[in-house]
């Protein structure tokens, strides 16, 4: 697409941004579902759902690392980038993450609706970044009043408002975010054309893991409990933190050792969250979650790893919405604390 054709068209995307953005649903940046602006079939249940990292591996650019122009592929086709990008808008936390990663502050990002508006563990980095709306409803608007040159988003968060931002900029979709964040993060290095940092950055994170592997004695079982706005969740394998215990050589709960994003349960149920170590946090207030309520329970108080004090509350915009190297990392470093001290 030329220059000029895209100026046109993101013309047009900005008196079009008021009517798509109403039609998305708001939710909070876990929700897996179909929020109108994102693609059903890869979120939880969807049928492209469990293969998301392996397409994604299969994704990037053919070209020599760091040369420019490059054509990338991602998961709505193709996209040319004549030069580095230099000034990068992100449509979700872990674009956030990745960027950061590799040392590139993005002209624009959005915001959470959980505890925290931007994830505590990055907030310092990001203070003078304007906002261009939430994780489900953008503002293309002032996307376009940044002037960007690459736009990183996924098909999850905003497949239908694809055309529309690509008209802005050069826009490059993951699959989804969440377990596939390995992959994602190399898809951004290809975008950007530092594929050789992004490399090291993952080099670095595999070290960590296997470090944290030979670090822990036995073989613990790890219970991962999040306690969300009317719903209660055992995360399971395909998700952010998952991957990241599989990687340490972890292992979980049977009710937990699934290939899904997460299991739902009622707070009746809440003895089905048993394992050596509970690892436990909220998506939002914790007296609006139910975790004030459940924690003085029986069927949590009565948990083995509760009542031998091996149950942790961690930062839920880490552990949960970290997805990302640097949340990674941050996760890595959490549980070695726990698991080795």
């Amino acid at each position: 697409m030329t220059l000029s054709s895209r100026s046109t068209r993101a013309v047009a995307a900005t008196a079009l941004s008021v009517l798509l953005l109403t039609s998305a649903c708001t939710a909070g940046t876990d929700n897996d579902k179909d929020e109108g602006t994102g693609k059903k079939d890869v979120a939880t249940g969807g049928k492209a759902f469990a293969t998301a990292d392996k397409e994604t591996a299969e994704l990037g650019s053919d070209a020599e690392p760091g040369a420019f122009p490059r054509t990338v592929r991602h998961a709505n086709g193709t996209t040319e980038i004549a030069e580095r990008p230099e000034r990068v808008v992100v449509l979700d936390t872990g674009e956030l993450d990745d960027v950061l990663s590799l040392g590139i502050t993005p002209v624009g990002m959005v915001t959470t609706e959980g505890a925290h508006a931007v994830p505590s563990y990055l907030a310092d980095q990001v203070k003078d970044v304007e906002t261009v709306g939430t994780i489900n409803e953008l503002n293309l608007e002032v996307i376009a009043e940044l002037d960007p040159d690459l736009i990183l988003g996924s098909q999850l968060r905003a497949d239908a408002l694809y055309d529309e931002l690509d008209s802005i900029a050069p826009t490059v979709f993951s699959i989804r975010p969440g377990f596939p964040w390995k992959e994602n993060f190399a898809l951004v290095g290809e975008a950007l054309g530092m594929e050789n940092e992004a490399t090291d950055v993952l080099n670095d994170y595999t070290r960590a893991t296997h470090d944290l592997d030979d670090a822990v004695d036995g073989n613990p079982t790890i219970s991962l409990v999040r306690f969300m706005p009317e719903r209660l969740r055992l995360y399971g394998n395909k998700s952010l933190i998952g991957v990241i215990l599989d990687d340490a050589g972890l292992a979980r709960p049977q009710a937990q050792d699934i290939a899904e994003l997460a299991l739902e349960i009622s707070p009746e149920n809440l003895d089905q969250a048993g394992g050596d170590y509970v690892f436990y946090t909220s998506y939002g207030d914790p007296e609006a979650t139910g975790e004030t309520t459940a924690l003085s329970g029986s069927q949590w108080t009565g948990l083995p790893a509760v009542e031998n004090d091996r149950a942790f509350r961690v930062k839920d915009d880490v552990w949960f919405l970290g997805l990302g190297p640097i949340g990674a990392g941050q996760i890595v470093d959490d549980l070695d604390g726990y698991l080795t001290d």
